[in-house]
């Protein structure tokens, strides 16, 4: 079957680390780790990227590529005359769900460019006031959520190799460099050690159960599990591509995203902050108030805190737009390949939806919650359940091997592939409905 590919292999390594990395890498990893007791979760967050993040990556990996299709059709030429193709539907029914409050969010970070880039940010006195003032103009946000709609739109619709893969291509060194410009401001502030130490000291008497529930699942949310978008970006992938050395590559640059954020907000909070319990209490409790109202807050007490805002701004909305990017493109695909329209109407379909739901997201802070809170809680944990339990014991061992291998390219020893499948068929399995349950469970 002919089929569009990435056209080089940074490309490819970009797009899907892209998808991987967005706003979770900025302000949830941080967070958790707050919680967590510092170096505590980051060694646990490890652990659970190496089991079970990379293993599911490769599930997603060989049924996007063995299949060469959109997820729903993914799941239906590997599993024909089965339910199986539901699996794919909700994966992009997940990715049109959190585009629908995800882009609101986006949107926040226009508007916060705007006024670091005119000075307005820097004139602020009550950066709690100055956020609710934005939340409660709900035509504002939806305009911004318009603007960046359209901005994600422009690349989808200039298809892969021109869209996708170029803007992967530029965006993610310019987000790298970015975040390396902001750590290293960040490292020289004086006092920034404590925030170092904070980070990086295991704290012992934070060890309980909900820190490993939260390891295993900020793994999951970050490496864009469940939603699809691995399936999709494996669909593009040549037939050359080593799927097991792209997984750790991808999951490395993600991982490395985050530990970048931590080393530039967490030695920035301390440094600045006046009362390190106060500071330790606003990193826990992260969400949009880190970003929006924490960290605005610490630039502003920095010299040029124009320049360093800005900077700062601008990275994430570049994180935040290669995520929608991906998730835009699991819609369309589905949409063009499906129903057999034109690559430019899919994605005006996907458009108007988006912002029909966005306009009820900004509108409605109940709405917002609800999209977020079934995508997060139910839909994502399910459908990497079942991607496991796919890969694990439906697909032919002989499809994971060749995926695997690269049709016998590649040399892979039989305790691997007995330690992969084993790893989808019971450890994940177990992992996800633990912590779909105890997601759940928090929050009743």
């Amino acid at each position: 079957m002919s089929r569009v590919t990435f056209a080089s292999k940074m490309g490819l390594i970009a797009a899907a680390a892209g998808s991987a990395v967005g706003l979770g890498n900025i302000w949830r990893f941080p967070s958790e780790t707050a919680a967590g007791g510092g170096a505590l979760f980051i060694i646990i967050y490890l652990a659970c990227i190496f089991f079970f993040g990379i293993p599911l990556m490769l599930s997603e990996f060989i049924v996007g590529r063995s299949s060469k299709s959109n997820a729903a059709g993914a799941f239906r030429i590997l599993a024909p005359n089965t339910k199986w193709n539901y699996v794919g539907r909700l994966g992009v029914f997940s990715g049109l769900v959190i585009l629908g409050f995800y882009m609101v969010v986006c949107g926040w970070t226009l508007f916060y460019i705007f006024q670091s880039v005119t000075g307005g940010l820097s004139s602020v006195s009550d950066f709690s006031a100055n956020f609710e003032t934005l939340l409660q103009n709900p035509l504002k946000q939806w305009i911004l959520t318009v603007v960046f709609t359209f901005m994600t739109a422009f690349f989808v619709v200039s298809g892969v190799k021109k869209g996708i893969e170029l803007s992967a291509k530029t965006m993610m060194p310019l987000l790298l460099l970015l975040l390396i410009i902001l750590a290293v401001r960040s490292l020289t502030l004086p006092g920034a050690s404590a925030g170092i130490d904070f980070l990086f000291k295991p704290k012992l008497e934070n060890m309980h159960p909900s820190v490993l529930m939260s390891a295993m699942g900020q793994s999951f949310f970050s490496l864009s599990l469940g939603m699809a978008c691995m399936i999709t970006y494996a669909s593009y992938f040549n037939n050359e591509t080593d799927l097991t050395k792209t997984a750790f590559q991808v999951s490395i640059l993600d991982t490395g995203v985050a530990l970048l954020a931590g080393i530039t907000i967490f030695p920035a909070a301390f440094a600045l902050a006046q009362n390190s319990e106060t500071i330790t209490s606003e990193l826990i409790a992260g969400g949009p108030g880190l970003l929006f109202i924490t960290l605005p807050n610490l630039f502003n007490q920095m010299p040029l805190s124009i320049v360093w805002s800005t900077i700062f701004f601008v990275l994430l909305a570049i994180a935040a737009l290669t995520s929608t990017i991906s998730l835009m493109e699991v819609v369309t695909a589905y949409i063009h390949e499906e129903f057999n329209l034109s690559r430019f109407r899919s994605v005006l379909i996907v458009t108007i939806v988006i912002l029909l739901l966005g306009a009820f997201s900004s509108f409605s802070s109940l709405f917002f919650n609800t999209l977020d809170f079934i995508s997060a809680k139910i839909m994502l944990p399910i459908g990497g359940l079942f991607t496991s339990l796919f890969v694990g014991w439906y697909v032919d061992k002989k499809i994971v091997f060749a995926q695997l291998t690269n049709d016998n390219k590649i040399s892979i020893g039989v305790r691997f592939l007995k330690a992969y499948v084993f790893i989808l068929r019971y450890l994940a399995p177990v992992a996800i409905l633990v912590i779909f349950i105890y997601g759940l469970w928090g929050s009743f």
